[in-house]
């Protein structure tokens, strides 16, 4: 653990790390209990009281954050490879996941340094101003999927708004999280501005975000944890910004170019193993070209290499563990049992090389209905459901019936109708003839169960500031004699 600057060992607590390739163990990890959680609230407390951060002058401030990017693309095999034994994402993507860590962190030091506040019009003697302060000490708590960007798109803008952060990343990779630790303080960043707690987050997450000195939760991961982290930020009355679950409809209409539209989708289900918030994982198709769609996507599924993630040309890896898969089953055979028709995958891979990880080929599914347990639930796997629809007014009521609204896709050669269909779909980010194309200078975030708040941005800095008004009179009267 990293409290305060120092590194802490507690092997009483200790959690194992496990290969999802293999089922080997990776190493034991320190885990945080309520004692070391008071003792990093305490460390991120004192360092936001003093001025070594706070009260650091915004460009010298954006240094240390363009010094932390540095020392990331510095230590990016090390990064990647971190990841990868983890959660078992193929080493491409883990390369390319660094390279957007390190990015995110160079953002925010721009943002840091130019961001400015706001005279606002004033309707008397007087000169207004809107101010921004930071919260004070943050605690940020990220998911397995893709640490090493979710990390970093809450702690560079959250240091960049002059908070302390304690941060603790999931059980089950928090490699990556403690590295950049190591780095954060080697580029200068005041000992328990970044403070580092692996745990589950039945203890050390519940006990940090009942924290009386915690001013502030941000949160990605499921939505059930956000609705159970919400209710202890209402009690307290604290603000949080939630990122949650998706089941996003990935929409294709008869005019649409078809095989653009198919690498689109096979890549918005199937990269990273379909462990993505945004991934398309509904995809709907206009009835007059659902055979060929079906037909190019199975073939698609079925060429795919699943392979051991740092194998050369490996486009999936397994999925993040044991227990994830056995879930990911569980509601495969769901669909079955109402009716959904296997066209690819729905099983593990065979062979001696798979026998050992948590392996599952990538999956379609046709014939289930929208109100199928398979098209409800977020499976958070490889699994793509594919559901037919006739006319525009069809397709918003589907895509649109779910608890969820993180992001959708539409495909389509007819400006005016992607224009109309991308205003009615209830999702926070919808993409018109492309998918999972993201930038750390647009702000995401969710509709309905997917989430609070919007991340990313120069609005991402401004999630961690709250707004102060100071008015200054200009009427002599008021002034000494």
């Amino acid at each position: 653990m990293l409290i305060g600057g120092d590194w802490v060992s507690c092997e009483q607590n200790a959690l194992e790390s496990v290969n999802p390739a293999d089922g080997s163990i990776n190493y034991r990890v320190s885990a945080a209990g309520s004692e070391h959680v008071d003792a990093a609230v305490a460390a991120a407390r004192s360092a936001v009281a003093g001025k070594a951060w706070r009260q650091m002058l915004p460009h010298v401030r954006a240094q240390v954050l363009s010094r932390i990017s540095d020392g990331l693309k510095a230590n990016a095999d090390e990064l990647a490879r971190l990841q990868m034994i983890e959660n078992g994402k193929v080493w491409s993507e883990c390369k390319a996941q660094v390279a957007s860590a390190a990015a995110t962190y160079r953002y925010y030091a721009a943002v840091c340094e130019t961001l400015g506040a706001e005279v606002t019009p004033s309707r008397g003697d007087y000169l207004s101003m809107s101010t921004y302060e930071p919260y004070g000490v943050v605690a940020a708590i990220t998911p397995w999927n893709s640490p090493l960007t979710m990390e970093a798109q809450k702690v560079a803008p959250a240091l960049a708004a002059g908070n302390a952060i304690v941060l603790k990343p999931s059980e089950v990779t928090p490699g990556a999280a403690l590295a950049v630790g190591r780095i954060a303080l080697e580029a200068g960043l005041p000992p328990g501005v970044l403070n580092v707690l692996p745990g589950t987050g039945a203890d050390t997450g519940s006990a940090l975000i009942s924290h009386p000195d915690v001013r502030m939760v941000s949160f990605t991961g499921g939505t059930a944890t956000g609705r159970s982290i919400a209710a202890v930020a209402a009690q307290r009355l604290i603000p949080v910004a939630l990122e949650l679950g998706g089941k996003s409809p990935h929409i294709i209409f008869d005019d649409a170019n078809l095989a653009a539209a198919v690498d689109g989708v096979v890549d918005g289900i199937f990269e990273g193993s379909g462990q993505s918030c945004v991934a398309g994982s509904r995809l709907f198709v206009q009835r007059s070209v659902l055979e060929p769609v079906l037909d190019a996507l199975v073939a698609r599924a079925n060429g795919l290499r699943v392979d051991l993630p740092d194998a050369a040309g490996a486009q999936m890896g397994p999925v993040a563990g044991f227990r994830h898969r056995a879930r990911i089953e569980s509601l495969v055979d769901a669909a079955r049992r109402e009716g959904g028709q296997i066209l690819a995958g729905g099983a593990r891979p065979e062979g001696e090389r798979y026998a050992a990880g948590a392996f599952y080929r990538p999956t379609v599914i046709a014939g289930l209905s929208n109100a199928a347990t398979a098209v409800r639930e977020e499976i958070f796997g490889p699994v793509l459901c594919v559901l037919p629809f006739d006319d525009e007014d069809d397709l918003i009521a589907q895509a649109n019936d779910t608890a969820f609204g993180l992001a959708a896709g539409v495909w389509t050669a007819n400006y005016q109708r992607a224009w109309r269909v991308a205003r009615a779909l209830e999702a926070g980010v919808v993409w018109i003839n492309t998918y999972k194309q993201l930038s750390i200078a647009t702000p995401f975030g969710g509709f309905k169960e997917s989430g609070i708040g919007r991340e990313k941005g120069v609005s991402g800095v401004r999630l961690y500031q709250q707004s102060k008004g100071i008015y200054w009179s200009m009427n002599p009267a008021n002034m000494p004699a």
